[in-house]
């Protein structure tokens, strides 16, 4: 699955930073027993679209280890009707008793069952439902969807089964739908008759190889496809028919991914059809169901011709992300969910593979390395969690899926393959997924693959960092005759917390070596010095892949900053923007020192390195500057230090590249946030142009100058982009149009685009984000926090079961006690599900924040006045 929603990058950052647990609850385990073992499902199903309702027909072939009076398995919100079951030649009626607390349900027979094949046939109905989970209504203005998200824990709700990832079985799926309406399922339809009711027709779907409950899906609609065929398989997209016409980029992507997977893992796709469907109501970003992936319409539909260089981007990535899961997922699956990285974790670090050879100009290597370092700051919070921890309840497991799972684990993955070498790494790959097809896996089996292929210490190197929750901080001394002295602690964030002593780690260390080479050293919890190649700068972290942060000597750094731009590669400066950053935050650097960094990369001409060096400066700007005057002061040197740069780039080019069309809008979004003049009145013209004709201006621009322009919008903009909200087909368009509504900073503006987001015109998926978006604007976050204090009824109406904690991550953009404590006591006596974590995230985010602040403002202040003297003295 992927979690993934498209707004502003920052936000992003901190959802996902705030969006994790630690720990487990002591709530009540809901394991199964493993003494009954289901071999194959039998499903016909039959929706009633406009009921919400559904009836199931099911028979499931089970082993019995040992003799039994009862089955217990999965049920959730079913109805049953009748439960029969079959063995020793002898049928026996069931008595049914429900848990609903563990969501289970026992059948009872009078006779014992004798061990060994056992049937059961089950008559059930269901509802579908509106929370975006199980069998589910999706709606449009024209007509109702019935489709799935079973991911973790709810194919139970579908139909009753033994919902664990290790219960693997077969599936046969038959669906009665509406005359007019076509099926979705894992494999291609086998059969298509009429019946058996009047107005009716049954698709029966090709039985499916051995897989988890999680990964069965079953949709119905009016679904319409594009759809090609790459090495045999025929792979479709698939939309509602208003957007048939941004599916083709879909398949393309999809085809290219597919054949590089094959060759990667040197096991074909095992399924004869590939489907990618886009749905109108979504939680997540995606879901890997086995042959049939759904999607959040935005991360799925798009027109290349329109889109930005960033939409196509994340688009291609989440295509990449679910498609690698049909390996690492699907085929091979984690055994329980405290091994959920297996999944997602994999699946994040091999999406940049395919991506990064079919479209090299994206840069993907820096974007790697961007997010390695977003994750490295998730990591040195005051609290974080292990890689594998303690999931038992739906709750625990629900709030695996988080920065944790998803960007350490493919970080840690990254490290190893940069130790083992890309080639032996991926035979490691092959041997682990081969030992495993269709069944289940640990940690273990992973590095104990990885460790007979490579002949290296992998096995304790990943111990350490799949095992330990923390980043690494390693300190280095001056190099001297082949030698550096190193030491390792873990590194906080916060300066105020101590770090245990005795926690270390085994770590590759990969030095940059001449000629474009590296190398790598093993740091063990006993080295004190490490072997390192004549190179100059002397540098740690050869391509920004070693998941650990550094700290050098001063004339060390200092020699690595002035050959920055010539001595680096941009993936390694962007690591060494990051470390600085970190150090700033940890009170080891001042934040002038990261600001004259800020200004040594201004020329350069990679987006993700500025990009990098900019979301710094938009912390310093948002958490350290605390006065209207040192606001101005840092937005002045912005316009002083980067308008010349933007200049250099000139106006939209048809030969622009990729990255110089995301540059250029980088700078242009930079300047707008410092209220340049000259931007200001641009970004209107070429917002008042772009909403005229979407044709007209180069989109990455265009979107950008809408951003600048929303900020600042009147009524009449506000109404334009609510109408593109509600009537534009293109998703892209259409969810960028309603989150720009959450930054108009007008009060009466700012307050419709609040009461807009509980009128129950904005769909659920996107009603939470939307007050986040608003939560994480200067200008607005008081109004916001008093909407929703005042109006809390109606916005937890509009939660989903997981998205309300998005609501809590963006409190955590506050900077003061005073708010601290509010936010604290309201959720304290507001509950928000699956959120106690995140709340508890968020508290120390303030609180960090606030230290930040305390530390680091006079030395801001300071490096202000110094710019402000340096300037008056040069126009003298």
């Amino acid at each position: 699955m992927k979690i993934g929603w498209s707004f502003p990058r920052n936000l992003v950052c901190c959802l996902f930073a705030c969006c994790f647990s630690i720990g487990a609850s002591r709530a009540q385990a809901q394991r199964l027993p493993s003494t009954v073992l289901p071999q194959h499902y039998s499903l016909i199903l039959t929706p009633d679209l406009k009921a919400a309702t559904f009836t199931g027909s099911e028979t499931i072939d089970v082993t019995l280890a040992e003799p039994a009076s009862s089955i217990t398995l999965n049920a959730s919100e079913i109805t049953f009707q009748s439960v029969t079951i079959f063995a020793g030649g002898k049928y026996q009626t069931a008595a049914v008793s429900l848990n609903s607390d563990k969501e289970q349900a026992s059948f009872s027979v009078p006779d014992q069952i004798p061990a060994g094949k056992v049937t059961i046939r089950i008559e059930y109905t269901g509802i579908l439902n509106g929370e975006l989970r199980g069998f589910y209504l999706s709606k449009t203005a024209k007509r109702n969807y019935a489709v799935t998200q079973f991911e973790s824990t709810d194919a139970r709700r579908a139909f009753p089964s033994f919902d664990e990832p290790a219960f693997k079985a077969t599936f046969d799926v038959t669906l009665v739908v509406d005359k007019g309406d076509t099926a979705i399922s894992n494999g291609p339809i086998v059969s298509d008759k009429p019946g058996p009711a009047a107005g009716k027709h049954s698709i029966r779907f090709l039985t499916t190889p051995k897989m988890s409950t999680y990964l069965v899906a079953f949709l119905v609609g009016d679904f319409k496809c594009s759809s090609g065929v790459q090495d045999g398989v025929a792979i479709r997209t698939c939309s509602t028919p208003d957007k048939i016409g941004l599916t083709p980029y879909g398949v393309d992507v999809a085809k290219y991914v597919l054949h590089y997977y094959n060759n990667y893992f040197g096991i074909p796709y095992p399924l004869k059809k590939l489907d990618l469907i886009g749905l109108p109501d979504f939680e997540a970003g995606a879901m890997e169901n086995f042959g049939a992936i759904t999607y959040r319409e935005t991360a799925l539909l798009i027109d290349p011709k329109t889109a930005s260089e960033n939409a196509k981007r994340e688009v291609a990535l989440v295509i990449a992300h679910e498609m690698a899961h049909q390996w690492f997922g699907d085929l091979v699956t984690m055994q329980w969910w405290d091994n959920l990285w297996l999944n997602e974790g994999f699946a994040t670090w091999m999406e940049n593979k395919p991506i990064a050879a079919m479209r090299p100009e994206w840069n993907i290597d820096q974007v790697v390395v961007s997010g390695l370092d977003s994750t490295l700051n998730i990591d040195a919070q005051p609290t974080t969690r292990a890689i594998r921890a303690r999931a038992e309840t739906r709750e625990e497991i629900e709030q695996m899926f988080d920065g944790i799972s998803y960007g350490k684990a493919s970080d840690v993955l990254l490290t190893v393959e940069n130790y083992v070498g890309a080639e032996t790494f991926r035979k490691g790959v092959h041997s682990y997924l081969s030992q495993h097809l269709y069944g289940n896996a640990t940690a273990e089996n992973f590095w104990d693959a990885q460790t007979a292929t490579s002949h290296k210490p992998v096995d304790k190197v990943m111990e350490g960092l799949i095992g330990q929750a923390g980043v690494p901080l390693l300190t280095f001394g001056q190099p001297s005759g082949g030698k550096v002295s190193v030491s390792q602690r873990r590194f906080y964030l916060s300066p105020s917390i101590q770090a245990d002593s005795s926690q270390k780690w085994t770590l590759p260390v990969c030095f940059k070596a001449s000629a474009g080479k590296q190398d790598c050293q093993l740091l063990t919890p006993e080295t004190t010095s490490l072997d390192v190649p004549e190179n100059q700068p002397f540098f740690a972290n050869a391509g920004g892949k070693g998941y650990y942060r550094t700290a050098y000597t001063q004339g060390d750094y200092a020699a690595i900053t002035s050959h920055l731009e010539t001595s680096l590669t941009p993936a390694e400066r962007i690591s060494l923007i990051g470390d600085e950053w970190a150090q700033v935050r940890a009170n080891g650097a001042m934040v002038g020192d990261y600001l004259n960094l800020v200004s040594a990369v201004k020329g350069d001409t990679n987006a993700d390195v500025v990009s990098s060096a900019l979301d710094g400066l938009s912390s310093i700007r948002d958490r350290v500057a605390a006065t209207p005057q040192e606001k101005d002061a840092l937005e002045a040197w912005c316009r002083q230090t980067f308008e010349p740069e933007y200049t250099k780039l000139g106006p939209p080019s048809a030969s622009d590249t990729p990255n110089k069309k995301q540059l250029r809008a980088l700078l242009f979004a930079t300047l707008g946030d410092a209220k340049d003049p000259q931007i200001l009145t641009q970004a209107r013209e070429i917002s008042q142009k772009y909403l005229a004709d979407q044709n007209s201006v180069e989109p990455n621009i265009a979107q950008t100058a809408l951003q600048i322009t929303a900020r600042n919008g009147d009524a009449k903009l506000f109404d334009e982009l609510q109408k593109v909200s509600e009537t534009s087909t293109n998703p892209e368009i259409q969810s960028g149009a309603l989150h720009l509504l959450a930054l108009f900073e007008k009060p009466d503006l700012a307050q419709r685009a609040l009461q807009y987001a509980v009128s129950g015109k904005v769909r659920n998926q996107d009603a939470a984000i939307q007050l986040a978006i608003s939560l994480s604007t200067d200008n607005n976050r008081d109004l916001t926090w008093k909407f929703i204090q005042d109006h809390w009824d109606e916005v937890k109406k509009e939660f989903t079961p997981e998205l309300g904690s998005s609501l809590v991550a963006a409190t955590s953009t506050f900077c003061s006690a005073q708010a601290r404590d509010d936010v604290s006591q309201f959720f304290s006596s507001h509950k928000v599900p699956a959120a106690d974590q995140t709340l508890k995230h968020s508290i120390e985010r303030i609180n960090g924040c606030i230290e930040l602040r305390n530390l680091q403002e006079p030395n801001l202040r300071s490096w202000l006045e110094a710019q402000l003297h340096s300037n008056t003295n040069s126009a003298h």
